[in-house]
């Protein structure tokens, strides 16, 4: 009962995003709409934010799907139909940022932390390392005579 309540499910996780493309949108040539459904993985839904626009339900969604599918169908090449959305959305609409202008901070700014972080760890080992010991401190009278406590047991 289990193993066919499991099987229900995944089935339907797979089914979720495939009801997203309604019949209407998809285009009669299939290399037009391979390169539709290529150009939607690669755009964020607006309103979801966590979805791309081929899995996304939204109405936003489906419009940026139709306005894809209407420029391809004008002749635009992949670049230009990305382009075309991100200026219309922003740079945001993208799923992986391009790596231009300010993006660079962000691209940079990860490598960069972890080259500092290593530096920082290398920097203090070496300090320890290169920090001869003090000379060693003597025992108290009490802490003497507790020790030899010690020790006769």
């Amino acid at each position: 009962m289990r193993l066919r309540a499991f099987f229900i499910a995944v089935l339907m996780l797979l089914a979720g995003p495939v009801l997203a493309v309604q019949p209407d949108e998809i285009l009669q040539d299939p290399g037009l709409e391979t390169r539709a459904r290529m150009i939607s993985r690669e755009i964020r839904c607006p309103v979801c934010q966590g979805e791309t626009i081929d899995d996304s339900t939204a109405p936003i969604s489906r419009d940026l799907r139709l306005i894809i599918r209407e420029r391809l169908l004008a002749g635009d090449s992949n670049d230009e139909v990305i382009d075309f959305v991100v200026e219309r959305y922003g740079e945001f609409v993208l799923f992986k940022p391009r790596a231009s202008g300010w993006n660079w901070v962000l691209w940079l700014s990860g490598p960069v932390a972890l080259l500092a972080a290593a530096g920082g760890i290398w920097l203090s080992r070496r300090q320890r390392q290169a920090a001869p010991p003090g000379p060693p401190v003597p025992l108290s009278a009490e802490e003497e005579a507790r020790l030899a406590e010690i020790l006769k047991d």
